[in-house]
């Protein structure tokens, strides 16, 4: 499953999805913004594996925030970005 977003202001972020058993099996995000440490591209991935494809953005936004440390900048993407380029790929 594959999705794209323009955030509001900001900047493209893309979706690939796997999907088993209705649940998200591996996550692919990508686009043109930044993240600080990059290595949080990783953990975001992580977080969106063994959702169910029944979450809502704001769940999934939820979700993601929870699952990241507080020291992790977002330049031109959210994690309300991160749910609605999701809910856009499972709808």
């Amino acid at each position: 499953m594959h999705a794209e977003y323009k955030v509001p202001g900001g900047k493209l972020v893309v979706i690939d999805l796997d999907v088993k058993d209705h649940m998200i099996e591996q996550a692919r995000l990508s686009g043109d913004f930044f993240l600080e440490p990059p290595e949080a591209l990783g953990l975001i991935n992580q977080a969106l594996q063994g959702l169910s494809v029944n979450s809502s953005a704001e769940e999934i936004a939820a979700h993601v925030s929870r699952a990241l440390p507080t020291n992790i900048d977002m330049f031109g993407l959210d994690s309300q970005a991160i749910g609605v380029v999701v809910r856009r790929a499972l709808a």
